[in-house]
């Protein structure tokens, strides 16, 4: 709500600052949080030291690599995909679904937890998958349900471009093209990935004052050519300080950036419609489309619960699993 409201034109908590009449840059919002943050957060739990680093074998997958992980592939993206479009799903509800459905269909529980490639293959590609579902309701309602697709929708409308039904009639080059630069994206991350998997590694040695501070004057820098204004600068070290200390207390920084995005629109549309239905509440609900839309959310909003206690139990298990001895029979000296 910071900035000139859209329909009277007066401005609004900026506290008579010029640098806040047009609003806060979702830029400095989206890097004060996770850049800014993040580095806060790690620079307070630092550990003196250097950071441990484990062995790298051979970077390629061996014939029996491919045999025990190419049914995992296909369980995983069956499993992260339809978690992805659902607004309070997530990745990490389809990485610990995937890995609980891996350990249950494995012959080899004993190796989960010690490097059993099926409790690597079913999650990363489940990961994967969701994050790809997540363009669903993006594209199809205009509903960022990530921070990722919260930032792809701000660079929509800086384009004049709204996401919704009608995006695939008005935009289809554009929708089709984005489709398929996630085919070019994973065939990227291959040639990236798999022969520079040492470098990526070496980066782990870099001291991590040095890292971080890197970070930061990367994400000052790039803030700075937003509005190459000093008072971005000060607002992102007051939201990099909100960052570490929601991450401090445990609350999720991605709903403050889709927030930031989606309160002005939901806001312009809800005093609209009171406006036309000259205050009746009701006009939000009575619509055939708006009563599913609502209902919809409804059942999105239970499953998401039922997902999050599932992922709870999960978690619980793989905690019992682990703190459990390991016995063998048998045995004798």
């Amino acid at each position: 709500m910071v900035g000139t409201d859209s329909l009277t034109g007066q401005q609004r908590f900026t506290f008579g600052l010029p640098a806040l009449a047009d609003g806060i840059d979702v830029v400095v919002v989206a890097v004060g949080i996770f850049a800014v943050g993040e580095a806060l957060y790690v620079a307070s739990r630092m550990r003196r030291g250097p950071l441990p680093l484990v062995p790298i074998g051979g970077s390629w997958m061996s014939r029996e690599d491919f045999r025990r992980s190419w049914k995992p592939w296909l369980r995983g993206a069956a499993v992260g995909f339809p978690i992805g479009t659902i607004p309070a799903g997530g990745a990490d509800v389809a990485t610990f679904l995937s890995y609980s459905m891996e350990r249950k269909l494995s012959t080899r529980k004993e190796e989960f937890g010690h490097g059993a490639i099926e409790g690597v293959a079913g999650p990363e590609s489940a990961n994967n998958a969701a994050a790809a579902g997540v363009l669903v309701p993006l594209l199809t309602l205009g509903l960022p349900t990530s921070a990722t697709a919260a930032i792809i929708i701000v660079a929509f409308q800086s384009y004049g471009i709204q996401p919704g039904p009608l995006l695939f009639e008005q935009e289809a080059p554009l929708v089709w093209t984005l489709i398929a630069s996630l085919y070019i994206g994973n065939l990227l991350l291959l040639v990236l990935n798999l022969p520079l998997v040492g470098v990526w590694v070496k980066l782990l040695q870099i001291p991590r004052p040095y890292l971080y501070a890197g970070i930061l004057t990367f994400a000052a820098l790039g803030s700075y050519a937003v509005g190459a204004s000093t008072a971005d600068m000060i607002l992102l070290f007051l939201v990099g300080v909100l960052g570490w200390g929601m991450r401090q207390f445990g609350f999720p920084v991605a709903p403050a950036v889709v927030g930031l995005i989606l309160g002005p629109i939901a806001e312009e549309q809800l005093r609209r419609t009171l406006a036309i239905s000259q205050g009746d509440p009701s006009a939000l609900i009575t619509s055939p489309f708006a009563a599913v839309v609502y209902t919809l959310l409804l059942v999105f909003l239970a499953v998401g619960v039922y997902l999050k206690r599932r992922q709870s139990r999960v978690e619980e298990e793989l905690s019992h699993s682990r703190a459990e001895p390991v016995t063998t029979e048998g045995t004798h000296s």
